[in-house]
């Protein structure tokens, strides 16, 4: 009823009174001029600079126009030769603000998710010399021209973010207009307006009732009688059916008049394409081939090949394999041939050709075949058409789309996208025919042998195949009984034959035969059977409709009589559908359609016709304009029996009444609409257009859905994005398609108008391609910014080759005319470095894969510069290094005695070293690519020549392309059959590729093909989280009778795209010794016991000789075989054990060169004693540390909200003032710097750097998880901080720029939570450490923050610190007992860490009384290189670091010690037992020179001890240890101060979940926890000013009684406010009182058995109200305790909220004076009034919501299940302070929304939506706002009149408490244990 006003429409110059500018705003030049044209004021918007001249709708960006009209109605005028820009936008259903805008200043269309930007086409006057001298322009973009004329622009907001955005308009938000412009007015309707239409047309046309009006006066521009409108000004629809390029642009239509032919409301909503996942492939490949071998039985019938091949019928090649099976050949013209290995002599054999017919047995059931059989399974194919879009077909049930794609036809099923696939044509499939039941389909081809295949629908089997057509075939049709079928095509003479067939028996014997057939010289474009006789055909064509008949076994056919029309194109026919018990069943109408709009209604019985309807585009015109008109161009039509819907050359499909009166229903496509056809229900309406775009339309819903995208030409090259899943096609139909490699939806779509693209390449890491054309420009695109990044025209010919290095840095690129080129990708605008000229052979069939790049990078090979020489040169000087003359290393063809010349270039993987030539002989070449020596050659790969070819990744399989096939090869070509078939091509494929996880093979050509490699294998599941790899090491030479080199490991095969850097390092092997002659063996290898060494830590050796590990021959062959072994360890002899002539070799082992992020090389000492524990449970899992020390997040249900809109800065209704906790969860999350007096500390996923000074907070805001640690540069200038994973959310390391306060890097790598940070002595390096679950140590380079190398340890970490003292050194000490010596060492070119894992004492190990591991918590360096670690049974050890030994410990605590600190010999430690000890080292360093570890013997005394009351986990003091900050896990921060031994409380804070919050007045509030406090905060210092604890039980709600907080004066006066007593209810079912001045408990009732979930004061405050969890309200008097009422009306559901009024109105709707309400869990409100002095209280309103039966996951809620409203989203209701007899309520429902609910009229008066379930509820007082809290951590600011709302992020919980201020002007937020203080700025 509220957008009533808006009707019809909204002038909105003149609703905001844009003359008085009070409403809206101008800046710049903006005038009012009066423009003698159009005779009226407009506005002239003029200025150099657009963003600073413009006029602003409405006044401020804040304010929203809220107008909902889907149509933008802007009269204007562009300013010749200038620019000018207009911003609209639109809010969507969802909430989500977008903006669109158009420009003559946008080259081209952009898009984003909130921005869409389409350029401006200024049209020129007709007739003007501009206008003339534009008709050859190309571009029409830019400045207006000299002449322009004043516009109407009419946009769709609805069809608009449909179409691109794929989201529903909800209302008109603002507008701006920029200079250079005039503008008369905007209007905004939902009524679509013409101009130039008067009422008298419309009505006379029909067109009134179709949605299209006449414009008002108002909204047009003044024409004189007799002018015609269209000739003075131009009308702009948006978005329109102009087939112009550039497309998605605003530009005047090809023809103004078609628009008067367009409803309103009937635009197609089209979504992208969806995500499709294919079934099993069709028929097996086996089963088809057995079928064929087997003899047929003699039969009179014509004898009919059922299967493959049926290319040459007569001559089929057929070659046995060695297991009886066959492979055929589809086209076997020549000696066909099998490459097998004689198992004698080794050598490759041939087998000839076997005459046809022959049945072969299996001679030797022992031969080797390719395996799996079939190899490859045919998974999706991307296309429509080829030959023909003429033909889509719905399948009887509706479940299932039926169309061709050039050689195969394809069934998709519509809900999930599964595709089978009908393969068996070798040519375009041009026609298909399915009958009525389903169960049979015809399919025919084009070419020069048209052969008809009938397939059992269900199977995909082909039943039979004919082949009587001589070429030419284009028009199948199946009868309803599928016992008929008719067929059109040319016959030997050129003449049109029709053929009827009689398929009666096919599915019972296989059986076809020809009824009847006729020749013709009429042309026939379509011919179709009748449903209800299948004896009767009609045909339509050039100028002819006739009627058939088969009589006799006889074709005979009748013309219809067409008049005057006898000169038209006929393009569809159709039977009338329906049956009519009252009519003869011959008594039908036959439809009709022309190329010109008519449509023909004829007699079948009297072969007449009945009427004829011309379709125009514009009906506004009658009598004879009507017949001058151009018509419609109807390309297709179908009928049901209330509908005729037909597909049109403008791109309309349209659905008609069968009277054709009006349109019922258009939808507007990309190109001509070519087919449609009715679903069996007639509901859906499935269309195809030109532009191989497949759609489906819903009649009910008026929903348009696009199923298929594709190119309409030749696809020439493709290539993968490995990171992103992406993949791009180019095509001859220009343009560069941008796809999602899992789900081929297509992404984006770049035009190239002009200029065909021809090769494409991926950058291996970055979203940028790399793009060729034939014009010889090689164009850079970045794809996420849809922005062309760099363009060169160096070459002139044809791009015949592209592709970048593997690393990224160089991309090469080749043309036709010989030359070969090198940029320089590092650069902005990709550098030419080098340019060779006549270096290529000069050819384009070497296209687009004319360059092949080595995959180590460092070569390039190509063909030329003849084309019997293959070159190879250096990759970055293009220096030539080898060149191969194929005519010398291939032997010539001994039949046409030619010299063999090279074809095809391919690098095998790195792995195998090989260059593959495939040679015009078509023989396949293989070379060592460092050598250039011949390895291999294999002949006959091919008949017609090698058009592609790829090798796996592994380097087992090889895939080669040509003569239309694809075969699958074994790489080493050992096997008796080395390859395996695969048709469904119907040209050569230009391209094929496997995919980077190996799992699929990629093929292009006609159309995009993605097959299913059945032989992929995944890699092993590695050992311990670590993956193996398959590329071995270089053989090492074996020193002289000392044993073997380090055996060698594997690279993996990428499991994932994206592996980079590599999340875990490879695992090594174990090498085991053997004594060898004059060397002992250390029997501790053997010895059983804790493993010291690391598993993870081994380094990839390039290069270097190992000679220095003794390795056993068997142990190794047992490596081999067992992959999957538990090998922890690799063992090194310790340096003294090795021989002095291995010495330096052993040097170089232990320090060679490691590549960046392997892992280091470690060495061993001494064994140690004790025991590990286990880091694995039985399934897997890993065992969490039995330390604290060990950060472990807090358990979380809900992530944050992915859909959430943030308003900018300056428009937020709320702003962050102060958060009031510190979190003791987190380890090391403080800082305090002594010097510049930095305070930083973390509270959930906030970071709050604090002044001491004064107490004003900063907050850093980047994490959306809870932080756990954070460290700080030396410099203080730099802070780090990580949180870890969840969900979706990936585990960040935030890099804060302390100066500027903003993030600076966010970092990704660890996969779960991230236990340490520390930063290096110079800050050259940051090291972050991963938790137990990932064990990963990665160092960064501080410079640009990459990953300098990685590590991964057997056992968990709980500290590291790097030694302040000594060069990149650190250590780490970790669970297990276990401490390791880390060094970074950067000697070499690589940067690699080097470690050592030190002896352990045996009775530092121990721990007394219990069988539990130690684990070693914290440590710290002191001055004197010692070390001091903390273990978890509270025992200090001293460790000399020069000797990474421990030579003394003492018990310093009785519990866990998880922080030391050392500095100027005191040793500082804080335990979880609460302690803080000061200890004295004097005499500590002269206890080293003992043997041995030892105890304290004097001079380590405890010097001063602190007793805190939580656990102590972070700290932080000065250089003296003097004073300093302690954090806790009582969630607390204390200032120590050792000299005076004091503590003073900084921050206070909850530990467990916070339940309720209320506030008085804006300077106090009381909190209440899980924990049994009730605490008492002042808000402006955020300071604890009182608690109350009961011991054992929750504090579950509280209130203040009701008063008015009294104004002080000064701060004096405010520390003497007395305060109101607080109520408080605790989970045992008690409620206290507490009198907060007196600081003491005054009252203590009982009354609720259960907890208590909501309590409050009445309003006078003389009853305290509270409710309990059994749904029972008591009502019980402050002053005597009594309760003194209870109500029982919501008994069974908890009271989830207590609310009451706190004004006496007059004129309530009720009598009494006071109300309050009680909600409860089952969505039912009580409202009740109360006069507690007379004791009166009685139901006013009783309120029941309604909800469905399942939860919100879907689960159906159980009546039996009392924790089912547990699950809900709790129901709440407030008390409306804006409204007084309006209820605001949110809950579970049938939506997510608020409701407003009014007592006076009962019932809901309006609702506002919301994008989450709501989880608290407040209703500001004085300001029209309310405050919802979501569990997916959103505070969300809902303006109560508008429903607007912005959402708040900042916690890292769920939202379980909003509270406003009385005053409205704070608003509280509590998630689990934080408080954040917002003020509100609205």
């Amino acid at each position: 009823m509220s957008q009533l006003w808006q009707h019809p429409y909204v002038n909105v110059f003149k609703h905001l009174d844009v003359a008085s500018w009070k409403k809206a705003t101008k800046e710049g030049e903006v005038n009012a001029i009066m423009d003698k044209s159009i005779k009226c004021t407009v506005h002239k918007i003029t200025g150099s600079i657009p963003a600073g001249n413009y006029v602003q709708l409405p006044k401020l960006q804040s304010q929203s126009l809220g107008l909902t009209g889907k149509y933008i109605y802007i009269l204007f005028k562009p300013i010749p030769t200038k620019y000018f820009v207009v911003h609209i936008d639109v809010a969507t259903q969802d909430n989500l603000v977008v903006r669109i805008s158009f420009s003559n200043l946008f080259k081209e269309f952009k898009s984003t998710s909130t921005w869409l930007q389409f350029p401006f086409l200024c049209n020129t006057p007709k007739g003007s010399v501009h206008s003339l001298a534009a008709v050859g322009s190309k571009d029409h973009g830019g400045v207006a021209p000299l002449a322009t004329r004043w516009t109407v622009l009419c946009m769709d907001f609805s069809h608009v973010l449909s179409l691109y955005l794929n989201r529903k308009f909800s209302y008109l938000k603002s507008v701006r207009l920029c200079a250079n412009m005039m503008v008369k007015n905007i209007f905004t309707s939902d009524n679509l307006y013409e101009p130039g239409l008067t009422v008298e047309k419309a009505k006379k046309a029909g067109l009134l009732g179709k949605g299209l009006n006449p414009m008002p006066r108002e909204m047009s521009f003044p024409a004189q009688r007799g002018e015609n409108w269209n000739d003075l000004y131009d009308f702009i629809r948006f978005p329109n059916d102009s087939t112009k390029k550039p497309f998605d642009s605003i530009q005047f239509p090809d023809d103004p008049e078609i628009r008067q032919d367009v409803p309103g409301g009937a635009d197609p909503k089209r979504v992208a394409p969806r995500t499709v996942n294919i079934s099993q492939c069709v028929t097996d490949r086996v089963s088809m081939i057995d079928k064929i071998t087997h003899p047929k039985q003699k039969m009179k019938r014509h004898k009919v090949t059922s299967e493959l091949p049926f290319v040459g019928v007569d001559d089929v090649s057929i070659v046995q394999d060695s297991v009886g099976e066959v492979h055929v050949f589809a086209h076997p013209e020549e000696e066909v041939v099998v490459h097998q290995e004689n198992p004698k002599t080794g050598r490759l054999r041939q087998v000839s050709k076997v005459p046809t017919g022959s049945y072969l047995q299996p001679k030797n059931p022992e031969c080797k075949t390719l395996e799996p059989d079939p190899i490859l399974r045919l998974k999706r194919i991307v296309g429509f058409g080829g030959c023909s879009f003429r033909d889509a077909l719905w399948s009887p049930d509706g479940s299932t789309v039926l169309y061709p794609c050039h050689a195969v036809v394809i069934a998709m099923k519509v809900n999930n996208g599964h595709q089978r696939f009908f393969i068996g044509h070798t040519d375009k499939v041009s026609c298909i025919g399915l009958n009525g039941a389903g169960t049979l389909l015809a399919s025919g081809q084009t070419g020069p042998l048209s052969v008809v295949r009938i397939w059992k629908f269900d199977t995909g089997e082909c039943m039979a195949m004919t082949k009587t057509h001589a070429h030419s075939l284009h028009s199948l049709s199946f009868s309803h009984r599928g016992s008929t079928l008719c067929g059109v095509g040319k016959d030997n003479h050129g003449k049109n034959m029709v053929v009827i067939w009689n398929t009666s028996k096919v599915l019972k014997n296989r059986e076809i035969c020809v009824m009847a057939k006729a020749h013709s010289d009429v042309d026939i474009s379509k011919m179709k059977i009748a449903s209800f006789d299948d004896t009767r055909m009609v045909s339509c064509g050039r100028d002819n409709v006739r009627l058939w008949r088969v009589k006799e076994g006889q074709l005979r056919s009748a013309p219809v009589n067409l008049g005057e029309y006898h000169l038209m194109e006929f393009t569809d026919v159709c039977f009338e559908a329906g049956y009519h018990a009252d009519k003869d069943p011959a008594d039908r109408i036959v439809y009709a359609c022309s190329k010109t709009g008519h449509v023909f209604e004829i007699d079948l019985q009297k072969v007449t016709i009945k009427h004829v309807r011309r379709l125009l585009p514009n009906e506004s015109k009658a009598g004879k304009d009507k017949q001058k008109g151009t018509g419609l161009a109807i390309n297709c039509m179908s009928v049901n029996e209330t509908f005729c819907v037909m597909g049109s050359d403008d791109g309309y499909l349209r659905l008609w009444p069968l009277d054709f009166e009006h349109v019922y229903l258009e939808a507007e496509h990309e190109g001509p609409v070519t087919a449609v056809d009715f679903s069996a229900d007639g509901m859906k309406i499935l269309a195809g257009t030109s532009t191989g775009n497949l759609g489906i339309l819903d009649i009910s819903t008026r929903g348009y859905t696009t199923v298929m995208r594709s190119h309409t030409g030749r696809i020439s090259g493709v290539a993968v994005d490995p990171y992103r899943k992406h993949m791009a096609t180019v095509s001859s139909d220009f343009t560069i398609r941008v796809w999602d490699s899992e789900t081929l939806q297509q992404l984006y779509d770049f035009s190239a108008p002009n200029e065909c693209p021809c090769a494409i390449s991926y950058h291996p890491s970055r979203q940028i391609f790399a793009c060729g054309f034939e014009s010889g420009v090689v164009r850079v695109f970045n794809v996420q910014t849809t922005s062309m990044l760099a363009e060169h025209k160096q070459h002139r010919g044809k791009i015949i080759g592209l592709a970048f290095s593997p690393v990224g840095d160089y991309l090469y690129s080749a043309c036709s005319l010989g030359s070969l080129s090198l940029y320089d990708t590092e650069s902005d605008r990709y550098t030419l470095l080098r340019l060779l000229a006549n270096t290529v052979v000069r050819t384009e069939r070497l296209g687009p894969e004319a360059i092949a790049v080595s995959p180590d990078g460092r070569r390039v090979a190509f063909i030329g510069p003849s084309e019997f020489t293959v070159c190879v040169v250096d990759a970055k000087s293009l220096s030539e290094v080898l060149r191969i003359d194929i005519s010398s290393s291939s032997s010539c063809d001994s039949k046409s005695g030619n010299l063999d010349s090279a074809e095809r270039v391919y690098f095998s993987p790195e792995s195998l070293g090989h260059l593959l030539v495939t040679t015009t002989n078509n023989k396949l070449l293989k070379f060592d690519a460092k050598s250039g020596r011949l390895l291999s050659e294999i002949g006959n790969i091919h008949r017609s020549g090698c058009s592609c070819l790829a090798v796996s990744e592994s380097g087992r399989h090889l895939v080669t392309c040509g003569d239309k096939v694809i075969k699958v090869w074994d790489y080493n070509m050992k096997l008796d059959i080395n390859f395996q078939v695969f048709i469904g091509h119907s040209e050569n494929v230009s391209k094929v590729i496997w995919t980077p996880d190996g799992k699929n093979v990629l093929s292009v050509g006609e159309a995009i093909y993605l097959w299913d490699f059945m032989a992929f294998r995944p890699p092993s599941p590695p050992n311990e989280g670590r993956q193996v790899r398959e590329t071995s090491f270089p053989a090492y030479p074996e020193p002289e009778r000392v044993g073997d080199s380090l055996h060698n490991l594997s690279k993996s095969l990428a499991d994932a795209y994206l592996e980079m850097p590599r999340k875990t390092p490879p695992r090594p092997t174990r090498p085991t010794s053997s004594r060898s002659p004059g060397h002992s063996i250390d029997s501790r290898r053997s010895s059983p016991g804790r493993v010291a060494d690391l598993s993870s830590i081994h380094k990839v050796y390039e290069d270097t000789t190992l000679s220095s590990v003794l390795v056993d021959r068997t142990a190794e062959r047992n490596i081999m075989t067992d992959q999957t072994s538990e090998c922890d360890s690799i063992e090194m002899l310790p340096k003294s054990n090795v021989p002095q002539s291995f010495s330096d070799s052993y040097q170089k082992l232990h320090s060679a060169e490691n590549r960046q992020q392997n892992t280091p090389v470690q060495s061993k000492t001494k064994k140690a004693f004790g025991k590990r524990p286990s880091t694995a449970t039985p399934t897997g899992e890993p065992v969490k540390p039995m330390c604290a020390k060990h950060f472990i997040a807090r358990e979380k249900e809900y992530g944050l909200a992915q859909r959430r809109y943030t308003a900018p800065p300056n428009q937020a209704g709320v702003k962050l003032k102060s958060v009031i906790g510190y979190n003791g969860n987190g380890r090391g999350n403080m800082v305090w710097h002594p010097d510049s007096a930095l305070f930083i500390y973390t509270c959930g996923a906030v970071i709050v750097i604090e002044d001491l000074g004064t107490g004003k907070q900063n907050f850093l805001m980047g994490h959306t998880e809870e932080i756990s640690t954070v460290a700080i540069q030396n410099d203080s200038q730099v802070l780090a901080s990580a949180s870890g994973s969840f969900g979706i959310s990936p585990s960040q390391i935030c890099i804060w720029d302390l100066q500027q306060q903003v993030c600076r890097k966010v970092l990704s790598h660890h996969e779960h939570n991230i236990v340490c940070l520390d930063y290096a002595r110079d800050d050259r390096f940051l090291i972050s450490v991963g938790d137990y679950k990932d064990c990963t140590i990665v160092v960064w380079n501080t410079i640009n923050y990459d990953i300098l190398t990685t590590s991964k340890t057997n056992t968990a970490i709980h500290d590291l610190k790097w030694d302040p003292f000594s060069v990149n050194e650190f250590v780490s000490v970790g669970q297990g007992g276990s401490v390791l010596f880390w060094l970074l060492d950067e000697t070499k070119n690589n940067v690699c860490l080097n470690v050592h894992e030190a002896e352990v004492p045996e009775e530092l190990l121990q721990k007394h009384g219990s069988t539990d591991v130690v684990e070693f918590t914290s440590l710290d360096f002191s001055g004197d290189s010692t070390l001091y670690v903390a273990t978890n049974n509270g025992k200090v050890s001293a460790w000399d670091t020069r000797h990474n030994t421990c030579f003394m410990h003492w018990e310093a605590d009785n519990s866990e010690i998880d922080i030391v600190i050392c500095r100027n010999g005191r040793l500082l430690t804080g335990s979880m037992g609460k302690n803080l000890r000061m200890w004295s080292l004097t005499g500590v360093s002269e206890m080293r020179s003992g043997d041995g570890p030892s105890m304290p013997c004097g001079g380590l005394t405890m010097e001063d001890e602190m007793n805190l009351e939580g656990s102590v986990v972070a700290a932080a003091f000065d250089e003296a240890l003097d004073m300093g900050i302690v954090g806790t896990s009582s969630g607390t921060l204390w200032y120590i101060n050792w000299p005076e031994r004091e503590s003073i409380r900084l921050i206070s804070s909850h530990v467990q979940k916070i339940n309720g919050l209320s506030s008085f007045g804006s300077e106090h509030m009381a909190t209440c926890s899980d924990d049994g406090t009730l605490r008492l905060w002042t808000v402006a210092s955020r300071e604890q000013a009182l608690q109350f604890q009961v011991l054992d039980q929750k504090c579950t709600c509280l209130a203040f009684a009701p008063g008015e907080p009294p104004v002080a004066e000064d701060e004096t006066e405010k520390n003497k406010v007395s305060l109101p007593f607080v109520v408080a209810g605790y989970g045992d079912g008690t409620v206290r009182m507490f009198d907060i001045n007196k600081e003491e408990m005054i009252l203590k009732m009982h009354p609720h058995a259960v907890s208590v979930t909501a309590i409050s004061f009445s309003s006078d405050g003389r009853m305290i109200i509270s409710g309990g969890s059994d749904g029972l309200i008591a009502v019980s008097s402050p002053t005597t305790g009594m309760t003194v009422r209870v109500i029982s009306d919501h008994k069974g559901a908890p009271i989830t909220n207590i609310d009451v009024t706190t004004r006496q109105e007059v004129d309530s709707p009720v009598s009494a004076p006071y109300l309050w309400l009680a909600t409860s869990a089952d969505r039912r409100v009580s409202v009740w009034s109360a006069d507690w002095t007379k004791d009166f209280c009685e139901l006013v309103d009783w309120l029941t919501f309604p909800a469905p039966a399942f939860l919100p996951d879907g689960s159906v809620v159980s009546n039996k299940d009392k924790k089912s409203c547990e699950k809900l989203p709790p129901s709440l209701a407030k008390f409306s302070t804006e409204e007084d007899d309006v209820l605001v309520y949110v809950g579970y429902g049938m939506q997510k929304c608020i409701q407003f609910y009014s007592l006076s009229q009962r019932k809901v008066i309006r609702s506002a939506p919301l994008t989450h379930w709501s989880n608290c509820l407040d209703v500001a007082e004085g300001t029209p706002l309310v405050a919802i809290g979501v569990n997916e951590r959103l505070v969300k600011l809902v303006d109560y009149y508008e429903g607007s709302f912005q959402d708040f992020i900042g916690h890292c919980d769920s939202i379980d408490v909003l509270r406003f201020s009385q005053d409205s002007k704070i608003l509280f937020s509590v998630s689990h244990s934080e408080i954040f203080i917002w003020e509100v700025t609205v």
